[in-house]
């Protein structure tokens, strides 16, 4: 399942980050793309692909449109929370045919490629460390 998720942390854990975050913003909407219009291809072939395809573009997109990053339009969590949470988007995505039920259907494949791509481009951005006049002013925030 995660298998391919975790290969491709650690085969890219030493190249350098070169992605920056409005790459990384064009990169998400292009697999929300990829996501909704494989839901339209999966629908006469696999209802519960079709299904799982809907679910995890609408995750993708939900995060992408809250992320404080170029196209994100509410900014409500951090860039770098954005990355954090891309991992479980990628294990999750991983997860679907499984947990949908057509582990032994050809569509799986795509699943297990989009889980591994969303882990390729988490490990591929770069991802800056907030300042410290960041840190304090979502601490004095949240009190």
């Amino acid at each position: 399942m995660a298998i391919l998720n975790t290969a491709a942390r650690l085969v890219l854990k030493p190249v350098p980050r070169f992605i920056s975050p409005k790459g990384h913003a064009i990169i998400d909407y292009m697999t929300i793309g990829s996501f909704f219009m494989s839901a339209a291809w999966f629908w006469s072939r696999s209802k519960r692909a079709a299904l799982a395809a809907a679910i995890c573009g609408g995750a993708e997109l939900a995060i992408s449109l809250i992320t404080d990053y170029p196209g994100g339009m509410k900014k409500a969590i951090a860039f770098r929370i954005h990355g954090d949470i891309d991992l479980g988007l990628a294990t999750m995505t991983a997860a679907m045919p499984e947990f949908l039920a057509f582990e032994d259907d050809h569509e799986k494949k795509f699943f297990l490629a989009q889980g591994a791509m969303i882990t390729a481009v988490r490990e591929l951005t770069k991802f800056s460390r907030p300042s410290l006049a960041e840190r304090t002013r979502r601490t004095t925030k949240a009190a």
